[in-house]
């Protein structure tokens, strides 16, 4: 059996890992930061299978942001070469919904949406299991009011915040968290859930503190990747155009060229055109003879007949903007193949696709389908090695997501041969805003997050909902484009990303807690307190009548701590005020004091359910016998 030695960030993983089943750190939270395509889907076997020999946890639960990669989840698992190198023999399911969803394993994999759809069910199993939590791309989680000082003033709710909301006390209940991600900012320059900040060197912005106390860092830099042979090179194919189109009051515009120096009033008006004229069709025409004559000649190479189908020929992946234009880009990509293979060698796979889960996953594990279109469902996490060619026909421009978007062709394909015979080549319109997103990854380390301006929306929606959408409205009709010029740039490696760990540091001696340190200790404790009165609250039945543990009573339950503590967020405490609160909750139970809520419009209808409620055995609720008396003297 074929051998795969650990790459440096892997044998840095199992060092903490060692270090927290050993004790000789009290790290309980890890932050794996692997620049994209170099590897994050080990991480959480090498972490479960020590952990959960160690008697660390009990249980590990792994969360994926969409449903496309809980296979890839469980497949990290079951890996043979994995299971023989790291002598484990553990096996994890992709659960729904449904009780007990590890059923007799070592643990789950679900989704974000999942959890928000069933937080009771998850939380109540946090209850029970020690869990290893493993968050998968948690960038995509912004920072709440709750836990995060900046983000309480400026705070707007939306489904990714209902997210972190429904994940939020899974996290503080979880006994070591493994928190994964291919890049450290988001794309609206909020912070990200769970993860610490200090000042940053730019006015208005912080940085994820890499060296906080109980943070263990692991960090896989492109550069640190490349060196390695972890991930391939990149070559960028730019091509110039122009476009022509008409605005919103009927004047026709143009013909304006694409590139420039600097972006301005016309580029993402040009662009928008562009995706959808001929100038796309122009750049998807290079991007499929690049990935034919790859395949051509690894048939020449391997003594294939031409047309016989093999693994590590290469694939083309293909971005579109929309659902809409991506159909029509499957259309012309078939024109271009014999109409007897064309349906079998390019498939579309977006949310609308009928079996879009069984597409991907053939189009990861068998010679065809080779082309593959889609929008943003397979832009992040898919580990499909045979990805040579992407034609970037997208226009996000935001760089978290392009830099996932690129490494679905970065990584190295085991069975194309030697690694000095692959690269990565990405053909994408040579727009000045792509062109400043390629100087960034050479130059920015992407830690940084920027304070939200008050009432300020977000500008860039989360990636896994943009195939969701309808094509953008822009208020412009395209009319015409066309290709005018192609350019390639090899990309550069960018800087290392400076990591340490706690038990690598030299010894201090005795000294006194930081008061940073010791606020984000006190605020996880009363999260975890207050979580687990929800949950013991239900499981004894005092919880009202037909009310559940989940987020839901969770967030009830601490919007009345919140009133007990004189309306103030845990977020905005002192130490001696957080400390009070803790004393206060081992003195008391939250379940007595809903009734400060009554008058919260988000809490009211809960409220009066607990009013009505009759416990079993007992009197009924104090509230509802003097309704009855008020209404009694009214009468």
């Amino acid at each position: 059996m074929t051998t795969r030695p650990l790459r440096s960030h892997q044998q840095r993983l199992a060092g903490v890992v060692e270090a927290i089943a050993t004790g000789q750190t009290e790290a309980r939270d890890i932050l794996a930061a692997v620049t994209p395509g170099g590897g994050k889907s080990l991480l959480p076997v090498i972490a479960a299978s020590r952990l959960l020999a160690a008697g660390v946890v009990d249980r590990v639960c792994w969360v994926v942001p969409r449903d496309s990669l809980r296979l890839q989840a469980e497949e990290a698992f079951a890996d043979p070469v994995w299971r023989s190198a790291l002598g484990h023999a553990l096996s994890v399911r992709a659960a729904d919904n449904t009780p007990d969803p590890s059923r007799g394993l070592a643990g789950y994999i679900t989704t974000y949406q999942g959890i928000a759809a069933a937080p009771d069910l998850h939380l109540g199993e946090f209850r029970r299991h020690r869990t290893l939590l493993v968050v998968d791309e948690v960038h995509h989680l912004p920072a709440l009011g709750d836990i995060d000082p900046v983000t309480a003033a400026t705070e707007e709710e939306d489904q990714a915040s209902a997210w972190s909301r429904a994940i939020l006390p899974l996290l503080e209940c979880a006994s070591v968290r493994l928190l994964l991600s291919g890049t450290l900012e988001r794309a609206d320059g909020k912070g990200i859930l769970w993860l610490p900040y200090r000042r940053g060197p730019k006015a208005r912005t912080r940085e994820v503190e890499l060296d906080a106390e109980g943070w263990a860092v692991v960090g896989y830099s492109r550069a640190e990747a490349l060196a390695e042979r972890a991930v391939l090179p990149v070559t960028f194919g730019a091509l110039d155009g122009e476009a022509s189109w008409r605005d919103e009051e009927g004047n026709e515009l143009g013909p304006h060229r694409i590139s420039g120096l600097h972006p301005d009033e016309t580029t993402r008006p040009a662009l928008f055109t562009a995706l959808r004229t001929g100038f796309a069709e122009a750049l998807l025409r290079h991007a499929f003879v690049a990935i034919r004559d790859l395949r051509a000649r690894r048939r020449r190479a391997r003594g294939l007949q031409p047309g016989e189908a093999a693994r590590g020929l290469g694939k083309l992946l293909v971005v579109a903007p929309d659902q809409a234009t991506a159909r029509h880009y499957l259309d012309v990509v078939r024109q271009w193949i014999p109409a007897a293979q064309a349906e079998e060698v390019a498939q579309l796979a977006t949310s609308d696709t009928p079996r879009a889960h069984e597409l991907l996953a053939a189009f990861r594990l068998l010679p065809e389908p080779s082309v593959l279109v889609t929008v943003a469902m397979a832009y992040e996490g898919l580990d499909a090695p045979e990805v040579a060619v992407v034609a970037a026909l997208t226009h996000i421009r935001s760089r978290p997501w392009l830099e996932q978007m690129v490494a679905r062709a970065t990584r190295v394909d085991f069975n194309a041969g030697a690694y000095e015979a692959q690269t990565a080549l990405v053909f994408h319109p040579d727009d000045p805003l792509f062109a400043n997103f390629r100087r960034r990854m050479e130059t920015e380390q992407g830690t940084l997050a920027r304070r939200p301006k008050p009432q300020e929306r977000q500008r860039e929606l989360p990636g896994w909902l943009l195939d969701q959408l309808p094509a953008p409205k822009e208020g412009i009709v395209p009319l015409h484009s066309n290709a005018l010029a192609m350019r390639f740039h090899r990309l550069a490696p960018g800087p290392e990303l400076a990591m340490r760990r706690p038990e690598q540091e030299e010894a201090q001696g005795e000294m006194l807690e930081l008061p940073s340190v010791a606020e984000r200790r006190l605020r996880a404790r009363l999260g975890e307190m207050v979580a687990a009165q929800a949950v013991e609250d239900e499981a004894a039945g005092s919880a009202p009548h037909g009310r559940t543990a989940g987020p839901g009573l969770y967030h009830r339950y601490n919007a009345a701590l919140k009133r007990v503590t004189g309306d103030k967020a845990r977020a905005h405490m002192t130490l001696a005020e957080l400390e009070a609160a803790i004393g206060w909750m081992e003195r008391n139970r939250l379940a007595d004091h809903l009734h400060l809520i009554a008058d919260d419009p988000r809490y009211r209808w809960s409220a009066r359910q607990r009013d009505e409620w009759k416990p079993p055995g007992g009197r009924p609720a104090r509230a509802k016998s003097a309704g009855k008396a008020s209404a009694g003297k009214a009468s």
